[in-house]
């Protein structure tokens, strides 16, 4: 007999049961409570279609373009979930940056990302601004980490490619307690090993919205629509 209190029900609709779905792996992963919400997953997308149609936790949404107020303000509009902004940080940095985080936290984002190249200056500006976490990306362990997290970084987020399992490993081994979030890469086995090297939240990369469309009317011509 089913105990009906422990059983997952999932509850759709008609129109929105084709989801982007992120990998049930991700689920092993420990989450991070941002302000209460645990979040274990993160879909790295700035396409509205995607933002609204998607099973994630929360969305990632950086984009290689100088931080807009239009693009940010678009993706919160049609998010139902909750949103990590990125605000710059390389290219512009600065008070733009900061006049960008707080921008962001007034649409609600649960917290705001910065680039690598980032400066320990820039990320003082925005922490002085904001009252939601930062994120600081880094590709590798190259950076004085220490120097980062005395300006006001709260949480390291890993895109390191192939390397990133090892990445995480070193951070982890060098601050215990610090959270982590890192991209899974293209397998199971990849998302598992980034947990397993203490990552305690993954990014996903969707297909894109075109390769979906491309799947959705190769089952209209097999039926014959």
């Amino acid at each position: 007999m089913i105990n009906s209190f422990k059983y997952k029900y999932n509850v759709s609709t008609n129109l929105r049961k084709q989801l982007v779905t992120v990998p049930t792996v991700i689920d092993e992963a420990s989450g991070i409570s941002f302000m209460g919400r645990n979040v274990k997953s993160l879909i790295f997308t700035t396409d509205i279609a995607i933002v609204r149609n998607t099973n994630a936790d929360a969305i990632l949404a950086v984009y290689p373009f100088t931080p807009d107020p239009a693009i940010m303000q678009a993706i919160h509009v049609a998010s139902d979930k909750p949103v990590f902004s990125g605000v710059g940080g390389g290219l512009t940095n600065g008070k733009r940056s900061a006049d960008m985080g707080l921008f962001a936290e007034s649409w609600g984002s649960l917290g705001v990302i910065v680039n690598a190249p980032t400066s320990a200056e820039t990320i003082k500006l925005i922490n002085e601004v904001v009252d939601i976490p930062i994120i600081l990306t880094v590709v590798n362990t190259n950076i004085d980490f220490a120097e980062k997290f005395a300006a006001g970084i709260d949480v390291i987020n890993v895109s390191g490619g192939y390397q990133t399992a090892q990445i995480v490993h070193e951070i982890r081994s060098r601050y215990p307690h610090v959270p982590i979030i890192a991209t899974g890469g293209h397998s199971d086995l990849s998302i598992k090993e980034t947990i397993a090297a203490g990552a305690n939240a993954i990014t996903y990369n969707p297909p894109t919205t075109g390769s979906l469309f491309a799947k959705k009317m190769k089952e209209y011509r097999e039926f014959g629509f």
